[in-house]
């Protein structure tokens, strides 16, 4: 059996974080829900960026909105919409068998929004109409002004990705602006079964803390917070607050584990996938990490759903001067201004397509 297939056994759903017109017309994405089980997929601006600046396949369709008189960040979404729709319909039979839990795709806001509450509902909204697919998520980054947009988002009916977590905190965070969504719409006799995914980056604390920790602690925080923040999912699933919920007919909120390629050459290309095996979860994963689990990855003891040994590493990590509440917020702040620069990349390499082909 391939690694691939064990992680699904266990439970845990394989998220491919990528999308380009080639992936798709090549049947490329495809061959991956059919012989690795791949079972659903997210973007972001970085992933888009890419995939108009490194490939010709939009530009017939960019010239096209252009001499239309589209304009560019419209005509980005529609693009984007396009092909996630496509890719939606590839995962809807998963989406049917499994009753909502799988099959997703993730489409993101504006990241210019992220601290613009009304803004970011507002475009959740509109892009959730236009998409118009059962089984596509709106990506509204975890930031304090989007607690508030998560919940309206959720209070309206939109099925909500919620991303750039770094911390339990930012996950708790995330969790209770769902649960108050779902609280608003049984309030209201309204049904709560409305999905979303709490996305936690993992691998970006690896990489600021490299040159901050010893040897030995080198390439374990992104897993200890990952353990840390599970044990929390596990908490709040067994929560009466949840229960009521649920009986209601709410579905939890899956904790989605992002950012799991490794960034360390000296470490295993698959170090976040097998550390992180866990039921009811979600791993996404780079094209490339993928094809080097399927290769020769390996599943073996599940995480425990008190975190394992990560209260103990992070302990052992806060000893070694490192400021965990702190660099979370650094790391969100990063991963916001991150985004706004794969954003604005993203306008300029499609402003630059219309150019050429006005």
């Amino acid at each position: 059996m391939k690694a691939t297939e064990k992680l699904r056994v266990a439970g845990q759903s394989l998220w491919l974080d990528n999308i380009t017109r080639d992936l798709l017309t090549s049947g490329t994405l495809k061959r991956y829900i059919d012989t690795l089980s791949i079972t659903g997929l997210t973007s972001n601006p970085t992933i888009f960026d890419h995939a108009v600046s490194k490939s010709a396949a939009c530009d017939s369709d960019i010239h096209a909105m252009t001499k239309s008189g589209v304009a560019t960040e419209n005509l980005f979404f529609q693009l984007a919409i396009a092909d996630l729709q496509q890719a939606a319909d590839l995962f809807r039979p998963i989406h049917e068998r499994t009753a909502g839990v799988d099959g997703w795709v993730s489409l993101e806001v504006s990241p210019l929004l992220a601290y613009d509450t009304q803004k970011t509902v507002k475009a959740a909204k509109s892009l959730h109409a236009a998409a118009a697919r059962p089984n596509l998520f709106i990506k509204i980054p975890g930031t304090k002004e989007g607690a508030s947009a998560i919940e309206e988002a959720i209070f309206s009916g939109v099925p909500v990705n919620v991303t750039l977590l770094f911390s339990r905190a930012h996950y708790v965070a995330a969790a209770e602006a769902y649960m108050r969504g779902l609280e608003r719409r049984i309030a209201a006799g309204l049904s709560p079964d409305v999905r979303s995914v709490a996305s936690l980056f993992v691998s970006r604390w690896d990489k600021a803390t490299t040159d901050k920790l010893p040897s030995e602690l080198r390439d374990r925080p992104g897993i200890a917070i990952a353990g840390s923040t599970y044990a929390a999912y596990r908490e709040l699933i067994d929560s009466d607050r949840w229960q009521r919920l649920e009986n209601f007919g709410a579905r939890p909120q899956r904790l989605l584990f992002a950012s799991t390629g490794t960034k360390d050459p000296k470490a295993s290309d698959t170090l976040y996938i097998g550390a992180l095996a866990a039921p009811n979860t979600i791993n996404t994963m780079p094209e490339e990490t993928l094809l080097d689990f399927a290769d020769h990855g390996d599943v073996g003891r599940l995480l425990p759903r008190d975190g394992g040994p990560a209260s103990a590493t992070l302990s052992e990590i806060v000893k070694a001067g490192v400021n965990l509440d702190a660099l979370a917020a650094d790391l969100q702040s990063d991963g916001a201004k991150s985004f706004d620069e794969s954003w604005a990349n993203l306008l300029k390499s499609i402003a630059k397509s219309r150019s050429i082909g006005a």
